[in-house]
């Protein structure tokens, strides 16, 4: 019962902020929209084996934390929040790699995900272009490519909740980025910070708890 404590405290906090805290005060909201990201960084630290450092459950974390950041910036500068989470997805595609596992079918997944990103980069840039924000057309590029890289190494990892955390990821920048340059998204704000949460708690969840093992000593010749 105690394992399902922490997922159930972010997923209350998560609704709370979306659903709950009002708009009319951003410090507030600020406050409440970290809680779950903080909650989240505590679970995928206790799911880290304890025993010996794992490279990958560093990256992830690290993803995490810049992430959380991400958040916070986000609000007072687009640019600056890009930057947080492309800095943050560029550990979760380490943390990938360092678990890769080729597979034909799984590589197959590029495809899709180069028609995704080709698509969708062109309608992003195209908007931003026609409204004369050129100056976020190159940040832009580069950080659709590395979502895209980031969704694709999920993939090679073979491992179930990075990929359904890595597709929401993509989903929920998709979702920001055509409300703010292209056209507005019914609920988007909901549909938004709902695939964020869930994306981050997968990837969380991705690492695997193992307890730590118990340490035999050699033994030593006498």
């Amino acid at each position: 019962m105690k394992r399902f404590i922490l997922p159930l405290a972010i997923i209350l906090s998560g609704l709370l902020f979306i659903f709950v805290i009002p708009k009319d005060n951003e410090f507030i909201r600020l406050i409440f929209k970290l809680i779950p990201m903080v909650l989240i960084l505590i679970y995928a630290y206790k799911r880290q084996n304890t025993y010996y450092t794992i490279i990958h459950e560093r990256l992830i974390l690290a993803g995490l934390f810049v992430c959380m950041l991400g958040d916070a910036f986000i609000i007072f500068s687009f640019l600056l929040g890009l930057v947080a989470f492309l800095i943050g997805h560029l550990f979760y595609i380490g943390a990938f790699l360092k678990q890769w596992k080729f597979s034909k079918l799984r590589a197959l997944a590029a495809l899709p995900i180069i028609i995704y990103g080709i698509f969708f980069g062109n309608k992003i840039t195209t908007a931003l272009s026609l409204d004369g924000n050129t100056a976020l057309i190159i940040p832009v590029i580069i950080y659709v490519i590395v979502l895209s890289i980031m969704g694709w190494t999920a993939f090679m990892t073979g491992n179930k909740w990075a990929i359904i955390g890595s597709i929401l990821f993509i989903a929920s920048d998709t979702i920001l980025s055509w409300n703010l340059f292209v056209s507005d998204v019914t609920y988007s704000t909901a549909l938004i910070m709902l695939t964020y949460y869930s994306a981050q708690l997968l990837i969380a969840k991705s690492l695997i708890y193992r307890k730590p093992a118990l340490y035999v000593y050699p033994s030593r010749p006498y």
